[in-house]
C-alpha cells in the first residue's frame, strides 16, 4: 500500500510538472521570450577595453588610474554580455501551501518559476535556483537545459522544508555570498516576513543584494490575505508556528484594525523597494500573471 500511494504520488507530481511545462513552454516563446531578451539583455556588461575620452562620454565610466599615468583622460568600454546567470530564490515555508482561490500561492509561484526559466533557456541562459524557508533547504547551481529546468521545477512544486518559518535576509544573505558575479536574480515570495509593525525583516539584506545583483521580486499572495470575512468567532492556526487562536471576524473593528494592518505592510515593503531601486509585481493566486509579468519586464 505504501508504495501504491508514492507512485500514485510521483504520477500525479509528473503530470503537474509536465501540464506547467506544456503550458509555460508556449508563453515564454510566444509572449515573454521578446520581452525577456529586451528587459534583461545588456543589464549584465562586462569590461572590453579603454580608450580616450569622446565628447559625450558617460563621465562615471572615467579610467582614472590610465588617465593619470598617460596625461589625458581615458573612458573605459563595456559589451554585453552575450550568456546571464537566472537564480530563482523560491519561498517553500508553509505559508506558500495557503490558497482560497485559483490554487496555492506554491502552485503559482512554481507556474512563474517555469515561464522564468523556458524564457532563460530561449535566450541561452543558465538558470539555478534556491528554496528557502527560515534556512535555505536547497541550492541547485546554475546550468542550461530542459532536464535542469525540469529538476527544479520538480522541486519547487514538491519540496517539503525541513522548517516551517521564513527568513527572507537569511536566502539573500546566502546569494549575496554564492554568487560571486552580478547576476539576474527573482525573489518569489509571499514576502511575510515582517515585525509585528509590519516593516520588513530583510531590509539590510536586500538592501545589499540588489547593490550586487540585478534583483526583482515578484510577491505571491492570496486575496484572503488582505481581508478577513465575516464568518464569526473561528480557529485560525498560523501555517508556520502552528499556534491556534480563536479570532471573532465577526467584529468589525477587529477586520478593520487587520486590513489597516496588510495596507501598512503592503505600504512599507513598497517603500522599501522603491527606496533601492528594486522592480517588482504583486500577483495574486486568482490573478493571470501574464500580463502582470509583462507589465514587469516592460517597465524595466
Amino acid at each position: 500500500m505504501p508504495r501504491e500511494e508514492s507512485n500514485s504520488g510521483a504520477t500525479e507530481l509528473l503530470r503537474k510538472v509536465r501540464k506547467i511545462e506544456i503550458r509555460t513552454r508556449a508563453l515564454s516563446h510566444q509572449i515573454f521570450a521578446g520581452e525577456y531578451h529586451s528587459a534583461f539583455k545588456g543589464r549584465g556588461m562586462a569590461f572590453s577595453e579603454v580608450r580616450e575620452y569622446q565628447y559625450g562620454d558617460d563621465v562615471r565610466n572615467m579610467d582614472w588610474n590610465v588617465t593619470a599615468r598617460l596625461g589625458s583622460p581615458y573612458v573605459k568600454v563595456f559589451e554585453e554580455e552575450r550568456e546571464l546567470t537566472v537564480m530563482l530564490l523560491v519561498d517553500v515555508s508553509r505559508s506558500g501551501l495557503f490558497g482560497t482561490v485559483g490554487g496555492t500561492k506554491r502552485d503559482r509561484v512554481a507556474e512563474i518559476a517555469a515561464v522564468l526559466s523556458f524564457s532563460a533557456i530561449l535566450n541561452n541562459d543558465k538558470v539555478g535556483a534556491l528554496l528557502f524557508s527560515d534556512k535555505v533547504e536547497l541550492f541547485i547551481p546554475p546550468a542550461k537545459g530542459r532536464t535542469h529546468l525540469l529538476h527544479i521545477l520538480r522541486q519547487v512544486l514538491d519540496f517539503r522544508p525541513t522548517s516551517d518559518g521564513t527568513d527572507i535576509g537569511g536566502a539573500l544573505r546566502f546569494l549575496s555570498g554564492a554568487m560571486k558575479k552580478k547576476c539576474t536574480a527573482f525573489l518569489l515570495s509571499d514576502m511575510l516576513d515582517v515585525r509585528e509593525d509590519g516593516s520588513p525583516l530583510y531590509e539590510d539584506a536586500i538592501k545589499v543584494a540588489a547593490g550586487r545583483h540585478d534583483l526583482s521580486v515578484i510577491r505571491v499572495y492570496d486575496p484572503r490575505e488582505r481581508t478577513i470575512p465575516d464568518l464569526g468567532l473561528v480557529p485560525v492556526k498560523d501555517a508556520e508556528s502552528g499556534n491556534v487562536a480563536w479570532v471573532n471576524t465577526g467584529s468589525r473593528r477587529m477586520r478593520e484594525a487587520y486590513s489597516a494592518w496588510a495596507r501598512s505592510a503592503d505600504s512599507q515593503r513598497q517603500s522599501l523597494l522603491l527606496r533601492h531601486h528594486i522592480d517588482s509585481v504583486d500577483i495574486a493566486t486568482d490573478q493571470d500573471y501574464v500580463k502582470a509579468l509583462m507589465g514587469l519586464f516592460q517597465k524595466r
